[in-house]
Parts: structure tokens; sequence; C-alpha cells
């Protein structure tokens, strides 16, 4: 449905949740939980287990990231949801403070639980003998996707305060983030200082969820079709450009963690592509098998984010102890038995997620 806002009496509204939207957030979580499968490399070395990303350093996997790194298009869409959400909450009255404990409580409880859980499982292992350096290799892992929940709390935060710069002031909003946004780069780049790109976790973020704010507000609606591909294509290009004059790495992922300006530009580039696609997509959630799916993965994603790392560790350790081989990783045999392991953690994935959605 769409209405006007007071606030923004010339942008249309889309109020409500959107179909198109839901699939997307669906299909990211898949997307995620796919590509870090894919990128575990585990193998056995003098019979002990060792875990490391089997992707470092593939040539061929930098080009992959250009597709798979889905992140920005997860905070956009992230945007559009927290944006119509707070609006149909406080048209009822709800106040800031009620929506921002609300929502940290529900993301908070189930992460206490799951962190609860794993740190159980670490102190029993080393009890049984586990190595600590094995240990210290799994926990690692396991822990390097958690950034995003600290991050999406923080976002989550600030949405009341982030929906009303976008409704009175929306360019001037965008133009100090992004202007932040690469003041840090710059600051990064020149002083050598890793640290302080970590800044970045608040003005990219934040700036691509403002764009999710512009695209339930039908910013890039407006944009002719049939001028929607050049842009993106525009877009891509000052990618290449930035990456190139600033030093970047052409991995997007390795631009990830901290945040750079190439994720921010990433963030439009997505926004125009899913602008684009979203007559298709809106044929294909109208299926009610895909709706159903989408459901079914959105109503327990924190849940299925929170977890799939303990389930990958999991399914190497029952394939451990029975026995099975673990090819080399990128090894002709490695490739062949790709679909079965993906196969068995989406099907653990699939029984955990129904376990433990409970507490989500």
């Amino acid at each position: 449905m769409i209405m006007k806002h007071d606030h923004a009496p010339h942008s249309p509204v889309l109020v409500g949740r959107d179909p198109v939207v839901d699939l997307v957030r669906a299909g990211c979580l898949i997307i995620v939980v796919g590509l870090h499968a894919f990128m575990a490399g585990i193998s056995i070395d003098g019979g002990r287990l060792a875990v490391f990303d089997a992707t470092h350093g593939q040539p061929w996997f930098t080009v992959l990231t250009w597709l798979v790194q889905i992140m920005p298009l997860f905070f956009l869409v992230g945007g559009f949801a927290s944006l119509t959400h707070w609006r149909r909450l406080r048209a009822r009255g709800t106040s800031p403070a009620a929506y921002v404990q609300a929502r940290l409580v529900r993301l908070a409880r189930p992460a206490v639980i799951t962190f609860g859980a794993i740190a159980a499982a670490f102190a029993v292992a080393s009890l049984l003998g586990v190595p600590g350096d094995l240990l210290a290799q799994v926990g690692f892992r396991m822990g390097q996707p958690m950034w995003f929940l600290g991050v999406y709390l923080g976002v989550t935060a600030l949405v009341p305060i982030m929906v009303r710069l976008h409704e009175t002031v929306p360019r001037r909003t965008l133009l100090a983030l992004t202007a932040g946004a690469v003041l840090v780069d710059l600051l990064r780049s020149a002083t050598g200082l890793e640290a302080i790109g970590f800044l970045n976790l608040g003005f990219v973020w934040l700036a691509v969820q403002q764009f999710g704010f512009g695209y339930a507000d039908g910013w890039f609606r407006r944009i002719d079709r049939c001028r929607l591909p050049a842009a993106a294509l525009l877009g891509v290009g000052t990618m290449i450009m930035i990456g190139w004059a600033g030093g970047y790495s052409p991995n997007l992922i390795d631009n990830l963690n901290p945040p750079t300006c190439l994720l921010l530009v990433l963030g439009v580039v997505q926004a125009l592509a899913l602008t684009l696609v979203e007559p298709a997509l809106r044929g294909l959630a109208a299926r009610p098998a895909v709706t159903a799916a989408a459901d079914a993965i959105n109503g327990r994603a924190l849940t299925i984010y929170l977890w799939h790392m303990s389930v990958l560790v999991g399914v190497a350790l029952v394939g451990l102890a029975a026995g099975l081989p673990f090819p080399d990783p990128l090894s002709p045999a490695w490739w062949i038995t790709r679909g079965y392991w993906l196969a068995a953690i989406a099907l653990v994935m699939i029984i955990a997620a129904r376990l433990l959605g409970r507490f989500e």
C-alpha cells in the first residue's frame, strides 16, 4: 500500500511488508550461509583437524566476490524493513525508546543463548583434551561472522533518529555519512592505522541503511527503467576506478572488515539492480511455495545466522568421527564433494533452525 507521509509530502511511502524484500532477505541469508560453508577449508594433518579459508588468495574467487558480496544488500533491505516497521509503530504511538528496547531485546536474547551454548561446548571440549590451538582456530572461524550482529544492533538502535533525518534532511544526511566514510578511508591509507577503518562500521552501514530508506520511499523507482542498467554499470565503473585509485583490494570480501567506500558504492549498485529486477522478483514471490520458503527462513533468520557456523563445525566433526575422507581443499576430489558437503550443511541447518527457532 502507498500513502503520503507528513514529513515527506512528495515521496511515496511504502507501509507494510513487501514480498520482494522478504524474498531478497531470505536469499541473502542463503548466500551468506552457503558462502561460509563453501569457503571452509578442512583438512586432516597427522590425524589432527585444521580449519582455514580455502578461497584465500584465489584469483577466481576474487572475481566471484563481485557477485556474492551481498552485505550491502542485507543492510539495504534491512533499512527498508526498519523504516516501514518504525513508521507503523510510530503511527500507533510507540515511543522511540520503546521501539529500540523491543528491537534490541529481540536481537540480543537468542544471541546470549547461542554464545552461552558455544562457550559451554568449548569448555567441555577443552576438558576432554581437545588441543588448544584447534579450539583457537575453530573459535576464530566461528566468531568472524558475529561482527554483523553487533553492527546491526547499533544501526537498529539509531533507526528512529536516522528515519527522522531521512524525512527532514535526506540529502545532507547521506552527504555527511558519505564524507565521513571517505575521510576514514583516506586517514586509514595515510596513517597505515587499520583500526581507523573500523569507524566505517558506522558511516558505511548507516549510509547503506539510508539507501534502504530511500528505496522504500521510491527514490530508485523514479529513475527511467531504460536508464537503470546504464546507471548500475556506471556504479560498477565507479567502483573499479575508486578501487584502482585508492589501492583497495579487488576482493570485495577483503573490503568488509573494516568496510570501505567500495561497499558504499556497491550498495547503490545493488539498489539499482534490485529496482531493475523487482518486477520479476515480485512475480516469483507471488508463488505460494516461494512465499512459504521465504517466510520460514525469515522467521528464523537470526537463529540461522547465529548457529550456521556451529552447524558447519558440527558436521565436520561428525564426518571426522565417522572416518569420512577430507580431500585437500581445491583438489578435484574436494570440488566433487562440495555438493554433498553443502547439502549436509543445509539439512542439519534446517533441523537446527526448527529446534532452536523457538528462542527467536
